[in-house]
């Protein structure tokens, strides 16, 4: 998973640009079976160097995306963003893509997914004139406040109920999607919510928080549960490769 960076400084040696993974995310992998690595960010021409270091690529919350990655100038409602990372983030998820590893991601990580992929991003959900819920939720973010549909023919849907209950915290949302994608998963206002590749089970990203739930949600352990499963089939296929 590549770390998130803290750009405040720290209270260890007054750090800046301090690089984390969040501790759930962490739990969520090794409850699932899985070995998380942690990915500092390097120059995004170096990001290859990490492909044969993992079987899967989960990509996490944090900042917003830069809007200049899909030819936007910053709208006004545009949040924290962080170029650094955005370009390296699209450099490791292009180069998993072509190594056929397994992806997953959440929140701004399905958003980094679909920009990366071609695709673009509402700023801020001001922009979607159909937007009416509240997806910036002030409940603690371990609980639900909206529910998803969830379409009949995908992977998602063998792993979650049709009609799911997740948190929500984000105010940026997929716009136009990237032609390899599909979407699988949309709140009651058409906001997407979850896609999927088209032609394979190599990308399932989620636009909530499952990390935030999995202690007590069946649903979101069973996400995390099915990347590490994705993961260890390429692991298996590689192994196949190269006996």
């Amino acid at each position: 998973m590549p770390a998130d960076t803290f750009t405040e400084a720290t209270n260890i040696i007054n750090q800046r640009n301090a690089e984390f993974a969040p501790y759930q995310a962490i739990q969520a992998i090794t409850k699932s079976g899985g070995i998380p690595i942690i990915l500092p960010t390097i120059d995004p021409a170096d990001a290859p160097a990490y492909i044969d270091l993992f079987d899967g690529l989960l990509m996490l919350g944090g900042f917003d995306v830069d809007p200049t990655f899909f030819n936007e100038e910053p709208h006004y409602e545009l949040g924290e963003t962080y170029r650094k990372r955005d370009m390296f983030e699209i450099a490791l998820l292009k180069a998993a893509i072509d190594a056929g590893k397994a992806v997953m991601g959440i929140c701004r990580g399905m958003q980094v997914i679909n920009v990366a992929l071609g695709g673009t991003l509402y700023q801020d959900l001001s922009e979607d004139p159909q937007a009416r819920l509240k997806h910036s939720q002030l409940a603690p973010g371990n609980l639900p406040t909206h529910h998803v549909t969830v379409q009949d023919d995908s992977l998602l849907s063998t792993l979650i109920s049709k009609r799911s209950y997740v948190n929500s915290r984000h105010h940026q949302a997929i716009h136009e999607l990237a032609s390899s994608l599909h979407t699988v998963a949309t709140a009651d206002d058409g906001v997407v919510e979850a896609i999927e590749s088209k032609k394979n089970n190599q990308v399932l990203a989620v636009q909530w928080h499952p990390e935030n739930m999995y202690k007590h949600n069946k649903e979101s352990q069973a996400l995390f549960a099915n990347f590490i499963q994705r993961s260890n089939d390429v692991k298996t296929q590689s192994q196949f490769r190269t006996a």
